[in-house]
């Protein structure tokens, strides 16, 4: 690692001059050295310079995870852009407040990836006046007024889509030196990237993380992790998230191999894993350690070359940690403690700390962290062992949350970033977490507005007042539940509000139990659904 490099696109073109033929990503069918992946992104850099990109101008990337993602996005680095990318998830309904909130200036995405996902159409719902479009070059839509270009990675793409190959080709008569030059002209404090996440409101908020942030905090994780280019990180988290971001830039940085897949399937992160020789895993989630664990290779699969694994099992369910720790007793297993805004991992296990710690307790903080545990109401400093909201201050949390100042305002207050989370301190100084403070679910590792739920449900004519809680669930940690207030004349079915919300959100967002109230429990002035969440997991059995 070159401790004094804190810009995304430096950092790449470092590992390149240092590591060149190294492997520096590893897909199951596809794999390109730390020299390949510079000189690529290098490519797009000279591209989006053409299209009339400037520094500071934000480029979306729609696309699922795989080595052209990596490229897009460090090609914007070193052009001095801003990378935002975007969830695969998302439906055209997110997708068009995305493209007009982060104003977009150019997009980069592909056609059909499943057969049951399409970006070319998802893009067509989200932005009607795309298929009108005149000029690739220069669309002019009124959904998007600053979006200009839509690049598509395949060739043979719609008329108001510019192809890869006319976009790469229209590049080359940018020489490296004004590549070179954007580059070293990047101030570490500039936007590497903006990701959108969900909030305690209907729309989604894009945390802005300045290359200092990304690449500091990457460069802590792996001094805690004592990592170096001789390690092969493994994870399957999406690349769109700041989970597959935070452990990909770590290992970059440090010159050795990040190992990855487009979809997670157990069988052949199995067969990754031990066929590539993974030194360092980040499953980080609970469905993907069930699912690991579950798999038929999962008893055969030769995990030797494995020393450290992102467990998390202080927050899994304890057969997980059992299964684990009985089939690669040898690993050191750690805990983490992170959120988006704070550009990935805030605090996480010492290698040296003991068995029980590791598995028990979520770590403390990375170097040029503070992070304390304030009473929610006082704002005093909780003691140990006393429950509070976690906060925290540091050079690479968020610059703040794009195009919207009374968000900012409200996350950040005196220096320090209020999470939301509930958390506490031990005596050692290991951070637990308890829970979320805000309106919020985590499904399956996405976070989750239960107000972005309730906007949905309460677009259909039938709808009154729509409320939504989590509830447990074993393989994603929580599930959405509606409970729904009809309008006066009005019918609806369970199964109708169900299909209504289909295409409007993300099918994990969908509510997977809907109930019907003529009367709500409340408080002296608000609806009171943690009575809601009570009665339906009793309903339900869950826990009995």
């Amino acid at each position: 690692m070159t401790s004094t490099i804190f810009t995304m696109g430096a950092m790449l073109r470092n590992s390149a001059e240092t590591r060149g033929p190294a492997d520096a990503l590893v897909f199951p069918d596809r794999r390109q050295s730390h020299a390949e992946l510079s000189a690529a992104a290098r490519r797009w850099a000279k591209a989006f310079v053409k299209l009339g990109i400037k520094p500071g101008d934000h480029i979306g990337i729609l696309l699922p995870t795989c080595p052209e993602f990596v490229e897009i996005m460090f090609g914007a680095a070193m052009a001095g852009a801003v990378a935002v990318p975007v969830n695969a998830r998302y439906q055209p309904g997110e997708l068009a407040y995305l493209v007009k909130d982060a104003d977009l200036v150019a997009m980069v995405t592909t056609g059909r990836v499943a057969d049951s996902l399409d970006f070319g159409d998802r893009l067509l719902t989200a932005l009607p006046s795309l298929a009108g479009a005149q000029d690739c070059w220069a669309l002019g839509l009124a959904e998007a007024p600053s979006l200009r270009q839509i690049v598509c990675l395949e060739e043979e793409c719609a008329g108001h889509l510019v192809s890869r190959s006319a976009v790469l080709a229209a590049g080359e008569d940018i020489t490296d030196d004004v590549i070179d030059r954007l580059i070293d002209g990047v101030d570490p404090a500039a936007i590497a990237l903006i990701l959108y996440t969900s909030g305690t409101t209907a729309n989604p908020k894009g945390c802005m993380i300045s290359n200092r942030a990304m690449v500091g905090n990457s460069r802590n994780l792996g001094r805690r992790y004592q990592v170096t280019p001789d390690d092969k990180v493994w994870s399957p988290l999406p690349i769109y998230h700041i989970a597959g971001i935070l452990p990909m830039t770590m290992i970059l940085d440090a010159g050795g191999a990040y190992l990855t897949v487009p979809y997670f399937e157990a069988g052949v992160a199995l067969g990754m894993l031990q066929d590539e020789g993974a030194t360092v895993a980040y499953p980080s989630f609970v469905t993907i350690m069930q699912d690991l664990i579950s798999h038929p290779d999962f008893a055969a699969t030769d995990l030797s070359t494995m020393r450290l694994m992102n467990s998390n099992f202080a927050v899994q369910p304890a057969w997980i940690k059992d299964a684990m720790v009985k089939a690669m007793p040898g690993i050191i297993h750690v805990g983490t403690y992170g959120l988006t805004e704070g550009a990935g991992t805030v605090c996480t296990s010492r290698i040296s700390d003991d068995f029980e710690t590791r598995t028990g307790r979520l770590g403390v903080p990375l170097d040029d962290w503070e992070v304390r545990i304030v009473d929610m109401e006082s704002g005093r400093e909780c003691g140990l062992g006393e429950k509070g909201e976690i906060c925290a201050r540091s050079p690479h949390m968020l610059s703040g949350y794009y195009n919207a100042p009374e968000k900012t305002a409200e996350c950040i207050r005196d220096g320090w970033l209020h999470t939301g989370d509930i958390g506490s301190f031990d005596a050692n100084g290991q951070i637990m977490f308890h829970g979320r403070t805000k309106d919020m679910l985590k499904v399956g590792g996405e976070n989750v507005a239960a107000a972005e739920i309730e906007a949905v449900l309460q677009s259909h004519d039938a709808v009154k007042l729509a409320q939504v809680v989590g509830i447990p669930d074993d393989r994603y940690v929580e599930i959405p539940a509606a409970f729904i207030e009809l309008a006066e004349g009005h019918g609806a079915t369970a199964e109708e509000l169900i299909a209504h919300c289909r295409g409007s959100i993300a099918n994990f967002k969908v509510p997977r139990h809907v109930r019907f109230v003529t009367e709500w429990p409340m408080s002296t002035s608000k609806i009171q659904k943690f009575r809601l969440q009570k009665d339906l997991i009793a309903e339900l059995g869950i826990g009995q």
